[in-house]
């Protein structure tokens, strides 16, 4: 079980369970066809981000496994909201998780992706005691994957032409790290 004591603070960052006061900022985030790109979802209209919104409010506690932690993210300086992170709890038993991130291109480039993905793995493996956190990603999503390298996170798998994503076949790329190699690099 996971209650994270909130805000958490990066650098340059706060994360922060979900409000409703947060629906304008995700809107010009999701709404956006380049951020859209390598989800699952396309640009989403006002009342599809409420809704994606609705279930984001909820997901600020990890109490059993198959369960999602949202957090919005916004700057610390300015209090703008610039994008999400995640973190999911797969298995208790196996002490396996996973970790997602999505940002306004207007800040990617920025290291911001990078300070989000080290606290959630915080979380995990401190938090939650996780022995195992992935990250997977479309095959074409270059900057993503180098990100993960960046964190000592090792490609496991390139599974090609996996899903059919929005009409189409994509690759999908797994990272994983394991709690004793996150510990060794900290």
């Amino acid at each position: 079980m996971l209650k994270p004591s909130y805000p958490i603070r990066t650098d340059r960052l706060i994360l922060r369970p979900f409000t409703p006061d947060d629906l304008d900022g995700l809107h010009a985030i999701q709404s956006l066809p380049e951020v859209a790109r390598y989800l699952y979802w396309g640009p989403r209209d006002l009342k599809e981000v409420q809704e994606a919104l609705n279930t984001k409010i909820t997901q600020s506690a990890l109490l059993e496994e198959g369960q999602a932690l949202t957090l919005a993210v916004e700057l610390a300086a300015t209090g703008e909201l610039i994008g999400d992170g995640l973190l999911f709890w797969h298995s208790s038993l196996h002490r396996s998780g996973e970790i997602g991130y999505v940002f306004h291109p207007g800040h990617h480039g920025k290291g911001y992706a990078t300070e989000v993905a080290q606290a959630l793995l915080e979380l995990g493996f401190d938090g939650l005691d996780l022995h195992r956190i992935t990250g997977r990603l479309d095959g074409r999503n270059t900057a993503s994957a180098r990100l993960l390298e960046r964190l000592g996170m090792r490609r496991e798998a390139h599974l090609v032409e996996n899903e059919m994503v929005k009409g189409e076949w994509t690759d999908e790329l797994v990272y994983a790290i394991l709690q004793r190699e996150w510990r060794a690099r900290h």
